[in-house]
């Protein structure tokens, strides 16, 4: 296996309404950044791939206008995933296996705010509603109360004011979120993530090219990806089995983790999230806010790794761990172990 490290990574601000550009025109300054970041054009590049929806494009293959962002002449080395911009970087990886490459741009990018995505056809249920429910069967065992999930998205809340890129921050108190109305019970509108669209991209390089471009590289010690099964009935929602076989396979519990950056976009699934990773009290759990804080569709997983790598590379992490999910009630789980050496 060859080594392989996040080398740069960029991000455009979270909005709730991007209206005066497009997916184009969002992603073309955030490839600009990650690229001057380690002195790369895109000539330099040996493999481009995207993560992103035609749903919320309203188009089939409105995936491929975006390679304006990046230019597709002279001709380039591409792929697109239908999926958040963390499983790009799961194909990105891949692809640097085969050793005739030795760098890729990742990138992923999402307009959620003109659309209202459903799942399970034919019931046609919100995400929220599937939400709610995984919710209050979590609740229902007893072992966390909605004093915990207030709990969370209060330190999302303080933990997004050092975050720039943020969409939402603050100092709520607990007792005030309590106070709120339910949204869907037992769900309140803080315990749902934002809407907002945004961009987000990341370099990756294979071994002593990582080493020239980047004076501490976040190196991809583990990576995998599992999958449950689509029919809620069928599988446990109060806990994650996929997160945590994903978690072994990619080495998680082979080391202490500084930092965990969790794409849990409601409150609970943090709680879910942390079980199944075996999180203590010595782990910096989503210093960036989290999802709470900014949920891009299509990026927020993206933003997961990219935001681990980003203290590993300034030195303030030894060991990070990401995490990236995709489908209803945490169906799909990437984990990806980042290290410093």
């Amino acid at each position: 296996m060859r080594d392989v490290a996040v080398v740069a990574f960029a991000q455009a601000p979270t909005v709730r309404r991007e209206e005066r550009r497009n997916e184009v025109e969002m992603l073309m300054p955030v490839v600009r950044e990650a690229l001057d970041a380690v002195g790369l054009t895109k000539r330099d590049i040996g493999f481009f791939v995207s993560g992103s929806s035609d749903y919320l494009g309203g188009a089939p293959f409105s995936f491929v206008a975006a390679l304006d962002a990046i230019g597709a002449w002279p001709p380039i080395q591409e792929s697109h995933v239908e999926m958040d911009g963390a499983f790009a970087l799961y194909e990105a990886w891949v692809r640097l296996q085969h050793g005739d490459v030795d760098t890729a741009l990742v990138y992923g990018f999402g307009k959620s705010s003109p659309g209202d995505p459903y799942l399970v056809a034919p019931l046609w249920p919100d995400t929220i509603s599937l939400a709610a429910l995984q919710a209050r069967l979590l609740l229902d065992t007893g072992r966390v109360s909605e004093m915990d999930l207030a709990g969370v998205v209060a330190g999302s809340r303080r933990a997004a004011q050092g975050n720039p890129n943020a969409q939402l921050r603050g100092e709520p108190a607990v007792d005030a979120l309590l106070a709120e109305p339910y949204l869907v019970s037992p769900l309140r509108r803080h315990d749902c993530p934002p809407i907002g669209d945004g961009a987000a991209v990341a370099i990756l390089a294979a071994g002593d090219r990582a080493r020239e471009l980047c004076p501490r590289p976040a190196w991809i010690a583990g990576i995998d990806h599992r999958i449950e099964p689509h029919a809620l009935g069928v599988r446990d929602l109060t806990a994650s089995p996929s997160t945590a076989l994903a978690a072994h396979r990619a080495g998680v519990f082979a080391g202490p983790v500084d930092v965990a950056e969790l794409h849990a976009p409601f409150s609970h699934q943090e709680l879910i999230l942390r079980d199944a990773l075996r999180l203590d009290g010595d782990t910096a759990v989503n210093p960036s806010g989290g999802a709470l804080a900014a949920n891009p569709m299509m990026v927020a997983g993206l933003l997961r790794i990219g935001e681990a790598a980003r203290r590993v590379m300034n030195g303030s992490a030894r060991r990070a761990v990401a995490h990236a999910t995709s489908g209803a009630c945490l169906q799909q789980n990437l984990v990806c172990v980042l290290e410093g050496r």
